[in-house]
């Protein structure tokens, strides 16, 4: 629950009394003026859903405010020595006042949390000092709260950082997995700016209507969206579950049904406009797109004729016995929302009802989210408790090993291989770095991951926005560091000369879509030619073989470096581009 918006009471002064350990740089801030901080409301890209370690640092927090009238007094107070008062103006603008207050709040959070205790060599409480002149002085309130992003570089974390209110409702959806609105993603055209439907989410309000991939909009209850982006657009459609909002659409004729095509500049008598009235309701995202791939005899040729390199340098060529062939699960995850491991068990079940003899994670484009989610998918593919990634805190040298919470079976045993590429990240790198160090799985890639190993929690702040603050860095289990460096792929499916392999719809489309009539079937064809999926596939077939062969020809194929999965390896990396 939020704290309620502090008033400004004419002609009071409100004393805000900070006390400071310099030995351990602990904060609190008991205020006269006091609204109550939130802990952590969620944990992003690597985070642990708090961590336990995080939970009692958010209790120590307290409450945290800003006072208001004249000046603002704080007390800087050393351990067993007398306080040092520090005074510094209040602005009587109310939004700079605004930005001030916010400044105060995010500096607390951040000296209770932040990973990095000597705050990349900066006196934290100096910079409150500078940050907090600068936004007084400021001339008006976007200026007075740009200095909280200058305070937070200061830090030289890219990853600790303030976004708007906006930005953190777009934020909540994903990581939940849930919207109210009207079920549909939508995106400007970069060539003229256009708001097109990319689809309507499967069984929303958007997609029982009848609005089609391709669509655009035109207006939002009488409002023309001339000039307007996806993100406003977006939220002029949420809002609260039972009200409506009213869309206009044009339809352009011709082309692939489902997907409007786009003369320039465009034929009028090809153009039918619709409007119509939505229910907002709560809509449930999918992160996860799951199939059946058939088995392909061709596969091997396949992956010949593309340049695979599977672990160990060994060339992609080769015949696969048919009878080795058999369907694979074919599992594809957008994001770690929390409801991605009810829903991969889910795919799992099913497709073991299908037959699946293999499985095939695709983690590629992955950005990330909650890291709880990761630790409830591993826990789908690995037996016991094994550990899932190490933790180190703010004092560096105490590592936390991260298990799942109690033993259990795995929901599947049979052969794994994952998907990555460098947009593979965070969670995403947790995952793949838990099923590979805990010998369950061959990682697949055409580079390393990303590279980012660090934790984040989220705190909300009063005014709406929220603070993403690292707090501690992982290793993956068996002790590998991955920022700045990503996950090393066992197998490569780059195209010969060592680039990386051109975007394969395994990398560009998005779960949890409907599909026009025809789509589903093109859609795997597709996902049987992608170069990625037809390596995974050709490894998962000759370990399926290996398990089938008589001893002496099981050793002699792994010894040719054919199962990567089978041999104990370091976990090698290697230097991934910086960051961005």
């Amino acid at each position: 629950m939020r704290a309620p918006a502090m008033q400004r009471p004419a002609g009071s002064q409100c004393r805000a009394v900070a006390r400071c350990s310099r030995v351990s740089r602990a904060v609190a801030l008991p205020l006269v003026c006091r609204a109550a901080l939130k802990p952590p409301s969620s944990s992003e890209g690597n985070a642990a859903e708090p961590l336990a370690g995080l939970k009692a640092a958010a209790k120590r927090l307290g409450a945290v405010a800003l006072g208001t009238g004249a000046a603002l007094s704080l007390v800087l107070s050393p351990a067993l020595a007398e306080p040092e008062i520090l005074r510094l103006p209040a602005s009587d603008d109310p939004v700079v006042f605004a930005a001030q207050r916010t400044l105060v709040e995010a500096w607390t959070i951040v000296a209770h949390s932040f990973v990095d205790t000597d705050f990349n060599g900066h006196s934290w409480e100096e910079e409150l000092k500078e940050h907090m002149m600068a936004a007084y002085n400021s001339a008006d309130g976007d200026k007075a709260f740009a200095e909280i992003g200058a305070m937070l570089e200061d830090l030289g974390d890219p990853y600790t950082r303030r976004i708007p209110p906006e930005e953190y409702a777009s934020f909540r959806v994903s990581s939940d997995g849930e919207l109210q609105g009207v079920g549909m993603l939508i995106a400007n055209e970069p060539v003229n700016g256009r708001l097109l439907v990319l689809a309507p989410i499967k069984g929303g309000p958007a997609d029982r209507a009848g609005i089609l991939p391709g669509d655009e909009l035109t207006s939002i209850n009488g409002m023309s969206l001339e000039g307007w982006n996806g993100e406003k657009a977006a939220r002029m459609l949420r809002g609260t579950g039972g009200t409506e909002v009213r869309v206009k659409l044009a339809r352009r004729s011709g082309g692939i049904p489902g997907v409007a095509s786009r003369p320039d500049p465009p034929l009028a008598d090809s153009i039918e406009f619709k409007e119509v009235s939505l229910r907002r309701e709560r809509v449930q995202l999918s992160p996860l797109y799951h199939a059946a791939l058939p088995a392909a005899a061709a596969d091997a040729g396949a992956a010949a004729g593309s340049g695979v390199v599977l672990a160990g340098g060994g060339s992609g060529g080769g015949a696969v016995s048919s009878a080795s062939a058999g369907t694979v699960g074919y599992l594809r995850l957008t994001s770690f929302s929390s409801n991605a491991a009810q829903e991969m068990r889910e795919a799992i079940r099913e497709l073991e009802s299908r037959g699946a003899s293999s499985y095939i994670l695709d983690l590629r484009n992955n950005p990330g989210g909650l890291v709880r989610a990761s630790v409830d998918i591993a826990r789908l593919w690995l037996d016991g408790a094994p550990v899932v990634f190490n933790v180190t805190g703010r004092e560096g040298d105490d590592v936390q090993p991260q298990r799942v919470d109690a033993p259990g079976t795995a929901a599947t045993h049979r052969p794994l291989a994952v998907l990555v590429n460098a947009m593979s990240a965070s969670a995403s790198e947790i995952l793949s770095g838990a099923l590979h160090d805990n010998h369950r799985a061959t990682i697949i890639g055409d580079s390393n991951t990303y590279g980012k190993g660090k934790i984040q929690s989220v705190f909300e702040l009063q005014d709406g926005s929220a603070l993403f603050v690292t707090v501690a860095r992982y290793q993956t289990p068996a002790g590998t560091e991955i920022d700045r460096v990503g996950v090393h792929p066992d197998a490569s499916c780059a195209l010969p000369g060592g680039g990386p392999a051109a975007a394969d719809v395994g990398d560009t489309f998005v779960a949890g879509l409907p599909m026009v009539p025809g789509t589903e079937a093109a859609l795997l064809d597709l996902l049987m030619a992608d170069k990625c999926i037809v390596a995974a596939r050709q490894l998962l077939q000759r370990e399926a073989a290996e398990v089938a062969a008589p001893p002496a020809v099981a050793q002699q194929q792994t010894q040719r470096g054919w199962l990567g999965m089978a041999l104990p390896r370091p976990f090698a990396t290697l230097q991934a581009p910086p960051l961005q």
